[in-house]
């Protein structure tokens, strides 16, 4: 080749150039499909919803704490928790256990107090006597006139036969599937075992829908508290109706307590639970459903950005850091929670410390939604929008940095699903819904639930209205 003239291109090369590219986007593609699988591989109960009991083989096993050194039981200092005496007017029998003589000389000493006698010491037992249902026959009978021989026959009152279960046998029997989860089987047992009462499961089934008759306005007024609380917690899980996945949607206070069983999990469950114009501060996790109330009304759980933080670091990636710094944010925070609600801090102190918190997490929420992994800059992006719905609880009195006080509550329903399958009747969400919040409402207010539901069916079998749930005292 003479100097000076250009080398003849390869004329494969644009087609080879053009093949590598495409080759290397393939590559970057299929390393970001190996990281997301891999990620869903470590997913378990610390990175995820996961619950510990359904965690893989290969999850990381939970912390165990060092045994400590001081013996098991009450420890020196710690106030004792006696046994509590019943009232008197509890106490059906009273024995008096009188010394008969002197411990000292053996002289005989009087039956009754003396002025300087001690008061006597006490100790009560409690027994259940034999349970024997009272059971009441109505007898119609007929007569035949001594004049005419026309026989005139009694009728039993419809009022009566309308009903072949006492009130409050029919709150305890719906009390036992709706408070602690017997299947209708097994409230067929103890109403049998127990009570002394063989019923079939058709009328454990209607007597549950006459409770449910019974319960509707309270369960409307507990509803409608929830709607107007200025401070409320809201959370919502899976229901099956026939098979067919529906969702129970359930928000609280720290008095009373709601659920509402409807068919979706948009927007029109929200507002079935919260009403049209949802007031308040809502308390949730980051279901996209919540952004109907505005950011500044809203506090997001800090339990589910742990785990959230947590996955980020198990998953590896270019941008593992955010995770761990999110963590060591997240350890620090409810460092400073705790401290507030022992009241080691007051609360200018608790707003001071998150301040910096706020100010840290804000820089590495702007600095990962750069970064090179496209998934975790995502949901740095989703939290910068959301910022502000992050440090309510430092604000505001009444809410808290988590929602495990909604969660505590909704597990007796997932409980109840799991053991159910959900209802075969939209009676039956009716039912569910009704006594959930009742049951939940009675226990937040310290109030006993087997007599609401007995005054409750009292009252609806008389026509008149039902008790106030919130009036309780």
């Amino acid at each position: 080749m003479l100097r000076g003239m250009a080398e003849p291109s390869c004329p494969k090369c644009p087609e080879l150039e053009l093949r590598i590219r495409e080759l290397e986007s393939q590559v970057r593609e299929l390393e970001s499909q190996v990281r997301e699988l891999i990620a869903k591989l470590g997913t378990n109960s610390t990175n995820s919803g996961t619950p510990p009991s359904a965690n893989p083989l290969g999850a990381p096993k939970p912390v165990k704490k060092k045994k400590s050194k001081r013996k098991r039981g009450g420890q020196p200092g710690h106030p004792p928790h006696l046994k509590q005496l019943l009232p008197p007017e509890q106490v059906k029998r009273t024995e008096h256990i009188v010394p008969e003589v002197c411990g000292g000389c053996q002289a005989k000493l009087p039956r009754e107090a003396g002025p300087d006698d001690p008061e006597p010491k006490r100790f009560q037992t409690v027994e259940l006597p034999p349970i024997v249902v009272e059971v009441v026959e109505y007898q119609a009978h007929a007569r035949t006139c001594p004049c005419c021989g026309e026989v005139t026959a009694a009728t039993i009152p419809a009022a009566i036969r309308a009903h072949s279960v006492g009130f409050r046998l029919t709150s305890a029997l719906s009390y036992f599937s709706g408070c602690h989860g017997v299947s209708k089987r097994g409230v067929e047992e103890i109403a049998e075992a127990v009570f002394g009462v063989p019923i079939s499961l058709g009328t454990v089934a209607n007597l549950e829908q006459e409770v449910s008759a019974a319960l509707e306005s309270a369960h409307r007024e507990a509803v409608e508290a929830v709607r107007q609380a200025q401070v409320k917690y809201a959370d919502e899980t899976g229901w099956k109706l026939k098979g067919k996945l529906c969702w129970l949607w359930a928000a609280a206070t720290a008095g009373v307590a709601a659920f509402v069983i409807h068919a979706k999990r948009g927007v029109t469950g929200l507002t079935a639970i919260l009403g049209e114009e949802i007031q308040g501060i809502v308390h949730s996790d980051r279901w996209h459903v919540y952004l109907q109330v505005p950011e500044e009304r809203r506090q997001l759980c800090w339990a589910h950005l742990k785990r959230d933080f947590q996955k980020i670091v198990d998953g590896g990636g270019p941008s593992v850091w955010v995770g761990r710094r999110g963590l060591r944010i997240v350890r620090e925070l409810f460092d400073a929670w705790h401290a507030f609600r022992a009241e080691a801090i007051p609360r200018p102190e608790l707003q001071k410390r998150i301040a910096g918190l706020e100010r840290r997490l804000g820089k590495t929420l702007l600095e990962g939604a750069f970064g090179e992994d496209a998934k975790v800059a995502k949901f740095c992006e989703h939290l910068i929008q959301l910022e502000s719905a992050l440090w309510t609880f430092a604000k505001v009195e009444g809410v808290e940095p988590t929602n495990n006080f909604m969660e505590r509550l909704v597990r007796r329903a997932v409980l109840w699903r799991r053991r159910s399958f959900g209802c075969d009747s939209e009676a039956g969400c009716r039912f569910v819904e009704r006594i959930l919040t009742v049951v939940q409402t009675c226990r937040l207010r310290g109030t006993n639930t087997l007599e609401y539901l007995a005054r409750a069916v009292a009252a609806h079998r008389e026509g008149e209205e039902c008790p106030r749930l919130l009036a309780q005292c």
